[in-house]
Order: structure tokens, then sequence, then C-alpha cells
């Protein structure tokens, strides 16, 4: 990546899903890259960034990488998408340094916080991952990952939701399921959002539905929601053409 292209590009910056990394916008990258410079970072522990010695598993560290990232680049305002923990990450981005934001891209996902449930699931995977290793872990999540217009379909695009999920290591997942289990409540953070904000949610998205992505646009000043047909949790590897469009069209000058 130039200097020249950041300087004279729209900087678009894109923040994955768990459990995977930076490779699940492959299949948008080059329709992007057409019109914007696309920045992708893995997060630590996840796709090549190492964990490293990592604080006490917090979201908040990975939203201080991405500003440390971006201020390397001497970018000082970005479009800011982020795609289910991705989206939990760019509402930490927010809460921490909201003048890096030109405009907010959210993906499948929600505002709120996990319930007493979801947090006693994401610590049991991570104590099996961390006792067993990550071989069951596609199994586990794929059901939910993917629409059931995807499975029954798109063989493709499970083999490659599932090749990524296999990649990743044991102590990267366990890290992330840790960090978002602890992630606070950002009601408040999107209510007080004050860029144009895009909202795309899968039609079948089971982890992150259409009235989590409602909920949010309701709180957002400025925003339009956008559903996806025949997708779930994850547009960009399930219907990426669709995806891309939707992005360009909403990012286009009028």
């Amino acid at each position: 990546m130039s200097s020249d292209d950041i300087a004279i590009r729209p900087a678009v910056v894109l923040l994955h899903a768990f459990p995977l990394d930076s490779r699940m916008w492959d299949a948008v990258r080059a329709p992007l890259e057409a019109h914007f410079t696309v920045i992708t970072p893995d997060q630590r522990g996840l796709g090549a960034r190492p964990l490293g010695s990592a604080p006490v598993p917090s979201l908040d560290v990975v939203a201080a990488d991405v500003i440390a990232e971006l201020e390397s680049l001497g970018l000082e305002r970005v479009v800011l998408g982020g795609i289910s923990m991705g989206g939990y990450v760019a509402m930490s981005v927010l809460r921490q340094a909201p003048e890096l934001v030109e405009k907010l891209v959210l993906v499948d996902t929600k505002a709120v916080a996990d319930t007493d449930q979801q947090r006693v699931g994401r610590l049991a995977m991570a104590e099996r991952v961390e006792a067993e290793g990550t071989a069951w872990v596609a199994d586990a999540v794929l059901d939910g990952l993917l629409g059931a217009s995807t499975h029954a379909s798109r063989p493709t695009a499970v083999n490659a939701a599932r090749a990524l999920i296999d990649a990743q290591s044991a102590e990267g997942i366990a890290w992330a399921q840790r960090a978002m289990a602890a992630r606070p409540d950002s009601t408040d953070t999107l209510r007080g959002v004050g860029v144009p904000t895009l909202v795309v949610v899968g039609e079948q998205d089971k982890l992150a539905p259409p009235s989590a992505a409602e909920e949010m646009f309701d709180l957002l000043p400025d925003a339009e929601l956008t559903v996806l047909h025949g997708c779930g949790h994850l547009p960009p590897i399930e219907r990426p053409a669709e995806f891309a469009e939707v992005l360009i069209d909403w990012l286009s000058p009028a």
C-alpha cells in the first residue's frame, strides 16, 4: 500500500468476525479496491497476528491495536466497518478515538452485551479449545455462522468459512471468546454516533438477527439499514457480490 493510495483514495477499514481472520474479506477485496484503499487487519491471536503478551482479554485492546495501525499509516479519518466481533471492536474504537471515524459500517453485529448464558457459553468454548485443540470448532459454529441458503446451495462458501476457522489457533480463539464475554453494552455509544452509518444484516442470521440490526438502526441518529436476502452471519463470504455492491453504492458520492 503506497502513501499516494492512502492520500488519494478513501480508506475503508474492515474488521473481521470470529473465529476467522482478515481473509474473510478476500471475495470482496477486488471490487472494493477498485474504489477505495482497503485495510483489513487481523485481530491479535487470529490470522497472521500473534497474540503476544496480551493483557487481560478485552476488545478494547484490539481497538487500541486498530487505532495504532491507523496512526502508523498517517490516517486521520477512515470509513470504519466491522462484522460481528469486528463490529464490537468498531464500537470500542468509537469510544476511544471517535475523531478517526468519518463513516461507520456495522455488519451482522449488535449493540448489547452478552447475556449470562452467552457468557457461560463463550467461557466454556475458551476452556475446551485450550484443553482439546480446535478440530471441533468449525462443526460447532458453522451452523450459526452461515445461512440456510448457503448451507444448502453454496458449498464453496461453506468450505471457505471452514478453512478459515480451522486455521485459527486455540490461544487466539480462547482469548477472543473471553474478550467478547467481557465487552460492555454499546447502546449509549451508538446513540452518540455523529457520523453516517450503514447497518447490514443477513436475512437468515441467527446470531445477530435482523431484529438486532433494527435495534441498532433505531439508536443511530443518521443510519441506513440493508437486509441481504438468502444470507446468514457472514455476507462477505456468503453473498460477496451483493455485499460489495451495497457498500460501494452507499459510499459513492450521490
